[in-house]
């Protein structure tokens, strides 16, 4: 995309300022302004110890600008986006500069239209969820049209006609989708006043994509379909979603002929004191995206749950569970408890399962009985294969208020991480199934009204017998320091001790230093970054190892 597009949107930032400071002037309503700017600088060093490369370009950057104007019903906006060239991990056909995103929306009381750049989520989205988490390079928005009808109160009906962004371009499929959204309490007024709290919903989604390729037969339409329940009654919840979707062949399937289904459950019973929640999904040939040779991250059209936790430390990010569209079973339980109340005991306990499911290939015959193809289809029973495990996560915390000003939590995490199927390796190595185990000890001190300190104590520990296919132990030491209102200051050292090759035992060392004023902060930092996936929301991208510093800049008005 050109960056030339840029200065229509700048003449009309100017414009628009000029215009508001003249209604300020007159006492007009001339509307309002709001932007961001965000800026991630890497500056990259050689190191073998860690496998990272030298790289021909040392310095990278990822920056974006977006601007909003706001005047009553109407809105417009513009994000230019630039990277020159793209931060490590980052998938390097975002290389360039240009205007990524441009829409204008009237948001009234019965419509909501909005023409260009939009992001759209429905359900839990199962199968349409666009949006936007720049940590792991994701931007799927759709550009074309999309409508919203309210005509009564707590009823909305949603229509999509467009194109899915791909990279500086737009995907090769049509995109048209509807979703119907109903509150019963507030749409019938029999129900305003009911304790029982109930939404239902249903969506289609269908894509059309010519067919170019000259050895299959491909779809041409591809339509989804989902239905949802959400209902709550005092302390209880209770949602579930179902999916299905017509054979739609493609890259991450092995083009096979079937159709995908999944199905969602979640329960959760909360009072005073105490939580419970339990949680299951099935998913059977999922993936959903806008191009059918699309590949990892690249114009997903679906978001499929996690039903794992998602860890914050650092060590568990080490081996993080990545949803598994192609098949997966799995579950969840979480129980919190409270004892006590003015510095209370929290226990929180949390165990997670997730197993393939038990599929067969079936044959393609012909009418003579010639085999002419094996694999293109397969029979999946409903219950997960028992040798299939991929990801078992048990993790016990206890935390507690020991004062107003010290607290701990102390944390217990046990892995069972298939590395070769949640992290889909390229390369010929087989790791097969590790097994680690994790303690926590968080620190919490607040010294003064303006000065406090956070501290972690990591440590990793593998079984022998499992070390010799990955990294081994790790210890991890984290020192924070915060002095408000702008001060941050943080110092961690990732220490790889046990890794099987002993010239790999590296030091992982950062330090990085914070400063925010008002709604800007700038932060610098040096340090070694292990390879491996970062994960948001069970959706994942692989870092390189690397070297280097780093400048990140944000800023909003």
């Amino acid at each position: 995309m050109s960056s030339k597009r840029l200065i229509p949107v700048l003449i009309l930032f100017f414009v628009t300022v000029s215009l508001q400071s003249l209604g300020q002037e007159k006492k007009i309503d001339m509307g309002t302004i709001h932007g961001s700017l965000q800026s991630d600088v890497q500056y990259t060093l050689p190191d073998s110890a860690i496998n990272a490369v030298d790289k021909p370009e040392k310095i990278l950057s990822n920056t974006y600008l977006q601007l909003l104007y706001k005047r009553g019903k109407l809105e417009v906006g513009a994000r230019y986006e630039m990277y020159q060239n793209p931060l490590l991990g980052f998938d390097p056909r975002y290389t360039g500069q240009g205007i990524a995103n441009r829409y204008v929306r009237y948001n009234g009381d019965f419509f909501d239209i909005t023409v260009g750049n939009f992001y759209e989520q429905f359900g839990r989205g199962s199968i349409l969820r666009t949006y936007q988490e720049w940590t792991l390079g994701i931007d799927n928005s759709i550009d074309g049209l999309r409508a919203k009808i309210k005509p009564r109160k707590g009823i909305v009906v949603t229509g999509i006609l467009g194109k899915q962004r791909a990279f500086w371009d737009r995907s090769k499929a049509v995109i048209r989708a509807g979703d119907v959204d109903i509150n019963l309490n507030q749409a019938f007024k029999s129900m305003n006043t009911s304790k029982h709290k109930i939404a239902i919903g249903a969506s289609i989604v269908s894509k059309y994509q010519r067919d170019d390729d000259v050895t299959l037969v491909l779809p041409e339409n591809v339509s989804a379909f989902s239905g949802r329940i959400n209902y709550n009654f005092k302390g209880f919840h209770f949602d579930t979603e179902g999916a299905y979707k017509i054979n739609d062949p493609d890259a991450t399937n092995g083009f096979t002929y079937n159709p995908g289904n999944l199905i969602y459950a979640n329960m959760s019973y909360s009072t005073r004191g105490f939580s419970a929640n339990v949680s299951a999904k099935r998913v059977d040939n999922m993936d959903f995206r806008s191009d059918r040779l699309a590949l990892i991250n690249a114009q997903t059209m679906s978001f499929l749950p996690p039903i794992t936790r998602t860890h914050t430390y650092r060590l568990p990010t080490l081996y993080p569970y990545a949803t598994q569209p192609n098949g997966e079973f799995g579950g969840q339980i979480n129980l919190m408890k409270k004892i006590g109340d003015e510095h209370p005991w929290v226990f929180t306990l949390n165990m997670a399962a997730v197993n393939g499911l038990d599929t067969t290939r079936l044959l393609i015959l012909n009418a003579q009985g010639d085999t002419l193809d094996k694999g293109r289809t397969y029979s999946a029973k409903f219950l997960p294969a028992k040798n299939k495990v991929f990801f078992r996560d048990l993790n016990i915390e206890v935390a507690k208020d020991w004062t107003d000003e010290f607290s701990q939590a102390l944390t217990y995490i046990y892995f069972v991480y298939n590395k070769d199927v949640v992290q889909f390796s390229s390369t010929n190595v087989e790791y097969g199934t590790i097994n680690s185990h994790i303690v926590i000890l968080e620190n919490n001190y607040i010294i003064s009204d303006k000065v406090a300190i956070r501290n972690e104590l990591q440590h990793m520990l593998v079984p022998a017998k499992a070390q010799h296919r990955d990294f081994g132990n790790w210890a991890l030491a984290l020192l924070e320091l915060s002095v408000s209102p702008h001060w941050y200051f943080t110092v961690f050292d990732e220490w790889n001790y046990g890794n099987p090759i002993k010239e790999k035992r590296a030091h992982y060392f950062t330090g990085q230093v914070a400063y925010d004023k008002d709604s800007h902060r700038i932060s610098l930092g040096y340090g070694r970054q292990r390879e491996g996936l970062l994960c948001v929301g069970g959706v994942c991208r692989v870092v390189p190892a690397s070297n280097g510093f780093m400048l990140s800049l944000t800023s909003s008005l």
